[in-house]
C-alpha cells in the first residue's frame, strides 16, 4: 500500500469519526431540547405557588372575619346600656325638680271636717313666687304626743306634688276610730306640721280641741282634696 492511499484512508476515517462526533453532537442538542418539557413541568409547579397565593387569599377573608367583630359596635352597645342605666336610676327614686315646700313659703291649716267622721284636713298653699314640691307626708305632732303618727302607704300619690303660687295641697288626718275601737285617748289642742325639708308650720286647732287615740294615722300629701279624705 502506498503511502498516499493511506492517508486517503486515514483522511476519511477521520472523516467518519468527525461525522460520528457531529451525530452524537445532535443528539446530545435534542437532550437539551428534551429539557423544555422539564421546565414546562417546573412551570406546572406553579399551582403550588397558587396555593400559596390561595393562603395570600385567606388572608383578607381572615382580615373580613376580624372586621365583622367591629369593637365599635361593641363600644356603641356599651354606651346603649348606659342610657338604660341613666333611665334605671330615675325609676324608683322621688325626684324634684322645684325647691321644697315647707312654713317658710307656704300657709297651713288644720279643718276638722264633717265626713268622714274624726278627721281632720290639712291644706297647704304656695304662698311663694315659685313652683315647690310638697314631697312625703305631714310629720304631725299633737298635743302632748312624744311621738308622731304612722302614714298610711296606700295613700302614695303617684307622682310628686308640685304647687303652683297661690295653688293648696292637702293631707288628711285620721284621728280616732270612728266606731270607738281606739284607746289610749286624750284631746289635743296645738298641733304642729313638720315637712321633709325646711321649716315647720303651727295651724290653730278649733278652740275646743280635738279627740286624738292610738288610731291616729295621716296620708301622704295629695294634688286633690277628695284624696286627702278619701282614706
Amino acid at each position: 500500500m502506498s503511502a498516499r492511499t493511506a492517508r486517503t484512508r486515514l483522511l476519511a476515517a477521520t472523516t467518519v469519526a468527525l461525522a460520528a462526533l457531529a451525530l452524537t453532537a445532535c443528539d446530545n442538542g435534542k437532550g437539551v431540547r428534551d429539557e423544555g418539557p422539564s421546565a414546562a413541568s417546573h412551570s406546572s409547579s406553579q399551582p403550588t405557588a397558587s396555593t400559596a397565593d390561595g393562603g395570600t387569599t385567606a388572608k383578607p377573608a381572615g382580615e373580613t372575619g376580624g372586621s365583622t367583630a367591629t369593637p365599635k359596635s361593641t363600644t356603641t352597645a356599651g354606651t346603649s346600656g348606659g342610657s338604660g342605666s341613666a333611665g334605671k336610676n330615675g325609676g324608683g327614686t322621688t325626684t324634684t325638680r322645684n325647691p321644697a315646700c315647707n312654713g317658710a313659703n307656704t300657709k297651713t291649716t288644720a279643718t276638722e271636717v264633717s265626713r268622714p267622721l274624726n278627721h281632720l284636713l290639712l291644706t297647704v298653699t304656695n304662698t311663694g313666687a315659685k313652683n315647690c314640691d310638697l314631697t312625703g307626708y305631714p310629720i304631725a305632732r299633737l298635743g302632748e304626743a312624744q311621738s308622731v303618727p304612722p302614714v298610711a302607704e296606700s295613700t302614695h300619690p303617684q307622682a310628686v306634688v308640685t304647687l303652683t303660687p297661690g295653688e293648696s295641697g292637702y293631707a288628711g288626718v285620721l284621728l280616732s276610730a270612728a266606731d270607738g275601737s281606739g284607746s289610749n285617748g286624750y284631746t289635743a289642742k296645738t298641733l304642729v306640721v313638720g315637712f321633709a325639708k325646711g321649716s315647720s308650720a303651727t295651724p290653730a286647732l278649733p278652740a275646743k280641741g280635738v279627740h286624738v287615740d292610738d288610731k291616729l294615722t295621716v296620708t301622704y300629701w295629695q294634688q286633690s282634696l277628695d284624696d286627702a279624705l278619701a282614706y
